[in-house]
């Protein structure tokens, strides 16, 4: 989500947040929530263990005085709203033993106990040459990262020069539709357009000239994607403003963003 449209939320909605002290979701949405998920969750992935693994990296600006079109820092964005409502439904809608969201750095030795991690706004990531040195181990030992939250050919050149320095000999290629992924628990036609909550309150899906949708990887040895690649999408919007009452009508991107989210995460787990 860009900082303008941020900015523009943040005013629209100061008075509401401030009388209510939280945010709460309205009964008359909560079925249209419930809607999103298998009744009682899917017991099929009974014993499988999952924790939201948020990634502090180093980025473009980090240490200067360049404006940015979003405020803080871009690896803590959604936070922590984001990775709480995910982590709940998750939990909600599968037997995954789900632990509380934590954030690492790159450089933590606890990286390798997690199995899956978090990248938001790849576009501005920077790699130190030990980051890319503990990706590359991270990645063939048979960890999985989710990038997300980054638009158009801009920030696409950018992320892809930093993650070419961690595999340069492996192609990043598109995920196919029929790719097992998209039915891992929710049958899915492709990859959906997430609208970030700016974009969407201007009536539009997509944001700095990423008009179409993409799920990237590369793969392993083995052919496993080591990596899920959401370009042209927000999963982190759909995820942080899933219980903001006053955008009824952002209950579908909610939808698509919790189930390809879902999917990529229990792919992960079992692959």
């Amino acid at each position: 989500m860009n900082g303008g449209g941020r900015r523009r939320l943040a005013g629209r909605l100061g008075l509401t947040l401030a009388g209510l002290g939280v945010v709460v979701l309205l009964p008359v949405l909560q079925s249209h929530i419930s809607a999103q998920i298998p009744g009682g969750g899917d017991d099929r992935y009974a014993g499988l263990q999952w924790r939201f693994v948020r990634i502090k990296y180093h980025y473009h600006t980090e240490g200067t005085q360049t404006p940015q079109d979003f405020a803080g820092e871009p690896w803590f964005i959604d936070a922590p709203a984001a990775e709480q409502n995910l982590s709940r439904r998750v939990k909600t809608a599968t037997a995954i033993q789900v632990e509380d969201p934590i954030v690492l750095p790159i450089e933590d030795p606890r990286l390798f106990e997690y199995p899956w991690i978090y990248f938001v706004e790849p576009g501005t990531l920077t790699l130190r040459e030990e980051d890319v040195l503990t990706l590359r181990e991270y990645f063939l030992r048979g960890g999985t990262a989710m990038f997300d939250d980054f638009h158009g050919p801009i920030e696409w050149d950018s992320f892809e020069h930093e993650i070419k320095r961690v595999f340069p000999d492996r192609p990043i290629i598109e995920v196919p539709r029929d790719h097992p992924v998209f039915s891992a628990v929710y049958k899915l036609d492709g990859v959906p357009q997430v609208a970030g909550i700016g974009s969407f309150m201007q009536g539009r899906t997509w944001e700095k000239g990423g008009f179409v949708p993409h799920l990237r990887t590369i793969l392993d040895d083995n052919g496993r994607p080591m990596m899920f690649i959401n370009w042209n999408s927000d999963l982190g919007d759909g995820w942080e403003w899933s219980n903001v009452v006053e955008f009824p009508e952002y209950i579908k991107f909610t939808s698509m963003a919790y189930q390809i989210s879902i999917n990529e995460i229990v792919y992960s787990l079992t692959h």
